[in-house]
């Protein structure tokens, strides 16, 4: 047993990636054969699209999400949105994570900043503190 964090939120994904360029990347759902890593995944949409000599199914990949994942503990997260913005470049990633520890107060949030997957924590103040 060990300390679990629970991750909520996603990073949409501008423009969404064509299948040819997440296809063999580690973040496809249909690559992963651990149950735990790696703990981001490409939400994957689909649809049929008639062309004139048949129906096709398009995919793309619209976000990058947290995988449901039992008793998840936290270790390199910001390191692993880095390794999925860095592997996919021209592509905008916008949104955060919400990081919540099993501790009161152990609160803090993976947002993208010009390109950088950063640790953002709060800086909680008390009302008392405010008049001074």
């Amino acid at each position: 047993m060990g300390y679990t964090t629970h991750v909520s939120g996603e990073f949409a994904i501008e423009p969404p990636l064509a299948y040819t360029e997440f296809k063999d990347s580690k973040f496809a759902p249909d690559n992963m054969t651990s149950s735990w890593s790696p703990s981001l995944a490409l939400r994957v949409d689909e649809q049929m699209v008639e062309k004139e000599d048949g129906v096709f199914l398009r995919r793309t990949a619209t976000a990058l999400v947290m995988r449901e994942i039992d008793e998840y503990r936290e270790r390199g997260l910001v390191d692993e949105v880095q390794s999925a913005i860095d592997s996919f470049p021209g592509h905008t990633f916008t949104g955060r994570l919400e990081c919540e520890g099993e501790e009161n107060a152990d609160i803090w949030r993976v947002v993208v900043r010009d390109g950088s997957a950063t640790r953002i924590e709060p800086r909680i103040v008390w009302p008392d503190d405010e008049r001074e």
